[in-house]
């Protein structure tokens, strides 16, 4: 897919950005480079390949969920400043 001008413009004006003449020719080379490299990359036989989310093989990288104490309901809303027994108070917003 060949990148044009028109369609630099028509997507800038889509993202409410305003580029100058010389911007969009730019642009229009730069992105036009990079579909063609990607069509480059199409004509790579891939038969076989497992799809892949990742490069490296990883798995949860998270730590372990382990519960600790937290705040007291005083604590947490020793700072409020305006409460309601056990709430936060705050100004009627819905009618």
């Amino acid at each position: 897919m060949k990148i044009t001008v028109d369609m630099v413009e028509k997507v800038a004006a889509l993202g409410r950005l305003e580029y100058s003449a010389e911007e969009n020719e730019t642009l229009t080379r730069q992105l036009d480079g990079i579909l063609t490299y990607v069509e480059k990359l199409n004509e790579l036989d891939t038969t076989g390949v497992e799809p892949t989310s990742h490069v490296l093989p990883i798995s949860n990288v998270f730590r372990d969920d382990v519960p600790r104490p937290s705040l007291s309901q005083d604590d947490a809303l020793g700072n409020a400043p305006d409460r309601a027994g056990e709430f936060y108070r705050v100004p009627k917003i819905i009618e």
